[in-house]
């Protein structure tokens, strides 16, 4: 299950990176979105993959026993996703307000909006 996901993440990191490079702002928020989602992963890969095993300590016993699932990258993960969410949202809302103000949507004319002035 690891090595599918190793592929995964890969193909999730090539993706966002492809993205980032494009000369259209709303593809560099799709990039920012598919890398979120791809350290998102990793962060979920690298704390073990344990099927079915809550780390939770049972009534009768004294200590958990293992195989158990660590609870530590899942609630990173949780916490990563509400920033991330944020963020995005902080970003769509800026690259609307820069259309807006701009009138495209490409790079190279944003950076070229000054000497229109």
């Amino acid at each position: 299950m690891e090595t599918v996901l190793a592929f995964v993440i890969g193909g999730l990191y090539a993706a966002g990176l492809y993205m980032l490079m494009r000369r259209s702002i709303v593809k560099l928020v799709i990039g920012l979105a598919l890398m979120s989602q791809a350290a998102n992963l990793l962060i979920f890969t690298l704390g073990r993959l344990i099927r079915g095993r809550p780390a939770l300590i049972p009534p009768d016993a004294a200590a958990l026993a293992g195989p158990f699932a660590d609870p530590v990258p899942q609630a990173l993960i949780l916490t990563a996703i509400v920033i991330s969410f944020g963020v995005h949202a902080f970003t769509i809302i800026l690259v609307k307000r820069a259309y807006q103000t701009v009138g495209t949507d490409d790079l190279d004319d944003m950076r070229n909006t000054d000497l229109l002035s």
